[in-house]
């Protein structure tokens, strides 16, 4: 995990979380040279999956996931529109030790 989740408990009884995470390539360049290549990916997960992250995930701990991406747009504070892709988590799986 690259941060510390964002837990936010809605109206409707619902939760969810927010968060990063990295994945690293590691692989050879023309040179031989040992090169790490990382991308940083935003996840949401809601409720059960939500209340997992809360519990049991802190901001460094590796985990595997399972989920789709999916993508929206909105309006910032300036007018200007984003689009952002997200990886909606349906599975989460822990690993490393026992913190």
């Amino acid at each position: 995990m690259g941060n510390t989740p964002e837990i936010t408990n809605l109206e409707s009884s619902k939760k969810v979380a927010r968060l990063s995470l990295a994945t690293n390539d590691h692989y050879r360049n023309q040179k031989g040279e040992s090169v790490q290549d990382t991308q940083w990916h935003s996840l949401v997960a809601w409720n059960k999956q939500a209340e997992l992250i809360e519990n049991y995930v802190p901001k460094g701990k590796e985990i595997a996931i399972e989920g789709k991406l999916i993508s929206r747009s909105y309006e910032d504070k300036e007018g200007n529109k984003r689009y952002v892709t997200e990886i909606l988590v349906s599975e989460i799986l822990l690993l490393g030790s026992k913190d």
